[in-house]
């Protein structure tokens, strides 16, 4: 058996019926990397937070980090499932999407507008690797990134709401 790929009970590659298994590992990868960095931002935020929304603010931030640690190691085992390495990028640690790193020093209604877009942006991109995965006929990352957008949809609405 080659080093990375997995096999089935049939000695069989469990990605071989998928059509594209590189593209469908790459967009893994690529929200595996970007999930890690929001559970990092938003631990910062949760410690960070102050002001009269503090405990609301706090305890939100704690429910999304600690769901979202869970979902890395989940969608990580769908790339090994795949065949393929599961790593995360360093880079993604060191800057969002809009290359700024985590303000400790934000208001709490800046820290909740940021977390707000940072779930969105992932939601997209997670239905975005819908289409891929079942492009290539992988209906169960298709399953796995549905159920990862409906989250950060909840996420951002909880947010939304928040700041309202």
């Amino acid at each position: 058996m080659a080093k990375d790929k997995v096999e089935t009970a049939s000695g069989k590659d469990a990605g071989s019926a998928i059509s594209n298994v590189k593209t469908v590992a790459e967009g893994l990868s690529d929200v595996l990397s970007e999930t890690y960095r929001l559970v990092l931002k938003t631990h910062i935020y949760h410690w960070n937070v102050t002001g009269p929304q503090f405990r609301s603010i706090h305890m939100l931030t704690e429910e999304h980090y600690t769901e979202m640690f869970g979902a890395v190691d989940v969608l990580a085992e769908r790339i090994r499932a795949l065949g393929k390495p599961a790593v995360v990028a360093p880079q993604a640690f060191q800057s969002g999407p809009d290359s700024a790193e985590p303000d400790a020093g934000q208001n709490a209604q800046e820290m909740v507008a940021e977390l707000q877009g940072e779930h969105e942006r992932l939601a997209a991109r997670m239905r975005a690797l819908v289409e891929t995965a079942e492009e290539a006929k992988d209906f169960a990352t298709g399953d796995l990134a549905t159920a990862r957008a409906a989250f950060h949809e909840k996420a951002a609405w909880m947010l939304r709401a928040s700041a309202a």
